[in-house]
């Protein structure tokens, strides 16, 4: 549960940014629109096979950049 306590002389829109900066960080509301419905396992994996993908190609993605960058 994301909480954040209020400072002196904080204003309520100072404290309400912090709040959903706090939410955003922690993933709340993704995982809620996550689970707003039923996932079949088979689409499960395929959502998990597609991220694990994306991650290897941008880490790819930057090896290669820093390869031609030190040369």
């Amino acid at each position: 549960m994301a909480e954040v306590t209020p400072g002196a002389e904080e204003s309520f829109d100072s404290l309400l940014k912090r709040f959903n900066r706090k939410v955003q960080q922690d993933g709340i509301l993704a995982e809620l629109r996550r689970r707003e419905h039923y996932e079949k396992p088979s689409v499960k994996r395929k959502r998990k096979k597609a991220a694990k993908k994306r991650g290897s190609a941008r880490s790819t993605r930057t090896f290669r950049r820093a390869a031609t960058t030190s040369r």
